[in-house]
């Protein structure tokens, strides 16, 4: 049988410190031989397709392959299945909803990665963004630590406000000590002029080719932290800022690993910017799975029948 988990079934299912203790494992497991694809191709008209396989994690016992179609303009943006299916002969476990998937593995991860890098003194929170990224990487933020004001810019403040967040017009990098941006932006919404030394900045939306949130100058000047030095250099923030891998400070395996300090010099920002693995998609369903498995949760069919 295989168990059909959709959005509202994912979201029950997600237990944070499950996930981020799985997400954190990824991260310190060394590299993968061969590496896992990362496929993605335009279609025509607005949108683009992606695929990413196979997600795998040591000590578990099933891999993820994630078809993802990409549409900015509509409500989700992302429509498509992650497969969960067992390691030892490919049964098909579960089929789960991408977009769903994808905003609690990257949420989480960036949380995860946000409170490593960011200074402990950090105390105000900001996002450039109020959409689903931003509530689940709020989500983790809120369970990894403490914060004394949270605020929002969104081109729809009602959106920011529900984040929940104080809505601010557009200058969170001067109202926050850590800044996540998650946005579809394709030119530059922070500068150096905007920030302060010491400051941390979480850019999400820099994933695929031509996607920019940060300027060429702060990114040069930044403490840059990435998932994937290749990825960033393909499609991440390295490429679409015309950088080569020299501006890139290390990984955050690396850090975890503990062969990178987390902390910054204080005399510069630093800055995150994933571009995602496929082994987070495995993190995530895998945890949902085993939640869904114990509850009762989501609707089983007999594909084979």
């Amino acid at each position: 049988m295989t168990l059909i988990l959709g959005r509202s079934d994912i979201a029950a299912a997600v237990d944070l410190d499950a996930v981020l203790d799985l997400l954190a494992s990824g991260y310190r497991a060394a590299a993968a031989d061969p590496a896992p694809l990362r496929i993605r191709t335009g279609l025509p008209g607005p949108g683009t397709a992606t695929c990413l396989l196979p997600g795998l994690l040591a000590d578990v016992p099933a891999y993820t392959v994630k078809v993802n179609a990409k549409f900015p303009a509509t409500a989700p943006a992302l429509r498509g299945v992650v497969c969960l299916h067992a390691l030892a002969d490919g049964e098909l476990l579960a089929l789960l909803d991408s977009a769903s998937v994808t905003a609690w593995r990257t949420g989480l991860a960036a949380a995860l990665a946000t409170h490593t890098l960011a200074p402990p003194t950090a105390t105000t929170l900001g996002f450039v963004g109020a959409g689903a990224q931003a509530t689940t990487t709020l989500a983790g933020l809120r369970h990894l630590r403490s914060w004394s004001r949270i605020v929002a810019a969104d081109l729809d403040p009602a959106r920011a406000a529900a984040l929940p967040a104080a809505v601010v017009p557009t200058a969170v990098a001067a109202a926050a000590d850590v800044v996540v941006l998650a946005t579809w932006s394709r030119e530059p919404l922070v500068g150096l002029a905007d920030v302060r030394p010491g400051q941390h900045l979480t850019s999400l939306g820099a994933d695929e080719p031509g996607k920019r949130e940060l300027a060429t100058d702060l990114l040069r000047a930044s403490r840059l932290i990435v998932d994937d030095v290749d990825l960033a250099l393909a499609g991440g923030a390295l490429g679409s800022a015309g950088l080569d891998a020299a501006a890139c400070d290390g990984t955050l395996g690396e850090i975890l690993r503990g062969t990178l300090p987390a902390a910054a010099p204080p005399e510069r920002p630093s800055v995150y910017s994933p571009v995602g693995l496929p082994w987070q998609d495995l993190a995530l369903s895998w945890a949902v799975y085993r939640h869904a498995v114990r509850t009762g949760a989501g609707t089983r069919v007999d594909l084979l029948g």
